[in-house]
């Protein structure tokens, strides 16, 4: 038997945990920055496989060390935290959790985006690899990590001191539940993930009587003429060819039909895969913010602020074959491969930080029969995806798969040749 199958042939002992732990992290979400339980949970489960734990990285990241012997250092990342969503999926394990958000708002909770179940097959894949030490030489790192989501935590981190606290690996790999047949594994080298960009931007008007607008600047009427001319942002101002989406998620202003307010503020979220892209559509949003300002007259320069920004992921070829060349070996046709995604990541921060390479890769989640039914009658998109309160990946083969995804990549750098 090869090193993979004798690891993950204790597997099957540790399915109905896996999937009890899996429920479980599903039942108690908890929002970014507030990971404090999910934390502790994941820390005494390495603790018990043997592996020296950290915690508090950057507020509540976890880190497991496990050496074993001489040979590459490789590091493995998760994600701690849920998003603010009402779960509808009618499970029998739903979330029912709703708490205070940052802005003191009472939101409920919802392990909609799949990191419930990446840190299930993590804590497995960290029992199976401890329990077989004879058939891997190196050091296997376990990272944590919080405020995903947010687009903060990979930063905070480091900015912690992470690469003091934990060696710096040789290569970093990370995987995501992503639109696909469950089951399946698929890699892409060069740029998988988008850059993104939210922004806040605040225009000014004068307010005044709904029935009297010639003595008013109407931030609305400006709004909404900002709204329409930013969809012209990629298709005039992006090169043909090349991906990039700006969506306004937000737009608010005003308290009364009546009242003309004295201000208008807009949120937007810009997606891009290379920096002279992206400069090019934070010019033009800029410039077509100014210009409709100056065109309505308004008494007030705008206010742009940024709310959160995530980089490019951008896997390194070498590492990223080799990851696929693992990947072909034990999955068979089950591997393949996936285009560039608009979802975007803050993991490369990590990587980046100590300058080593990383492979990010892909986890199918759909039913095989929902999703193969769907791609006939021509609606995959009305298939409940990332981010929706209905998405619900089955426990099986998800689990499964995610877990042996993680020891064959840990062991293409691991396992004895």
């Amino acid at each position: 038997m090869s090193a993979i199958d004798e690891i993950l042939a204790g597997y099957e002992n540790l399915r109905p945990g896996q999937e009890d732990f899996y429920r479980d992290l599903h039942q108690h979400p908890e929002l970014s920055h507030q990971e404090h339980q999910t934390a502790r949970r994941v820390a005494g489960r390495l603790r018990g496989d043997g592996f020296t734990v950290q915690e508090g990285i950057g507020g509540t990241g976890v880190t497991g060390v496990l050496a074993n012997g001489s040979g590459p250092t490789v590091l493995l990342r998760c994600e701690l935290d849920a998003l603010p969503l009402r779960e509808t999926t009618g499970a029998p394990f739903a979330s029912t959790v709703t708490v205070k958000d940052a802005q003191g708002q009472e939101v409920s909770v919802d392990h909609a985006c799949g990191h419930d179940m990446h840190m299930a097959c993590m804590t497995t894949m960290a029992t199976l690899m401890a329990a077989r030490r004879d058939q891997w030489n190196g050091t296997l790192i376990t990272l944590f990590q919080p405020a995903e989501e947010t687009g903060e935590g990979a930063q905070e981190m480091v900015d912690d001191g992470l690469f003091t606290r934990i060696p710096v690996p040789d290569v970093a790999l990370a995987q995501h539940l992503l639109p696909g047949i469950a089951g399946t594994v698929a890699t892409c080298p060069g740029p998988f993930m988008s850059a993104a960009d939210s922004i806040r931007i605040t225009v000014y008007g004068r307010g005044g009587h709904g029935s009297m607008p010639q003595h008013a600047v109407d931030p609305v009427v400006l709004a909404a003429m900002i709204v329409v001319r930013l969809q012209t942002v990629v298709s005039r101002v992006v090169a043909p060819g090349d991906t990039a989406v700006v969506t306004v998620g937000s737009l608010h202003a005003g308290t009364r039909s009546n009242v003309i307010p004295g201000h208008a503020v807009l949120e937007l979220n810009m997606r891009s895969y290379s920096a002279v892209t992206r400069q090019r559509m934070l010019d033009a949003i800029h410039r077509i913010v100014r210009a409709e300002c100056e065109a309505s007259g308004s008494p007030k320069d705008p206010e742009f602020e940024t709310i959160f920004t995530f980089p490019v992921t951008d896997n390194d070829a070498a590492a990223t074959g080799r990851v696929a060349k693992a990947f072909a070996a034990h999955f068979g046709d089950l591997a393949g491969e996936i285009p560039r995604q608009t979802v975007s990541e803050d993991f490369s921060k990590i990587p980046d930080a100590a300058h080593v390479p990383y492979c990010y890769w892909a986890i199918g989640f759909t039913d095989k029969q929902a999703y193969l039914a769907a791609e006939k009658a021509g609606t995959l998109d009305d298939l409940p995806t990332n981010h929706s309160p209905a998405f619900l990946p089955p426990l099986q083969p998800t689990l499964r798969t995610g877990t042996e995804a993680l020891v064959a990549g840990a062991l293409a750098w691991l396992a004895p040749h």
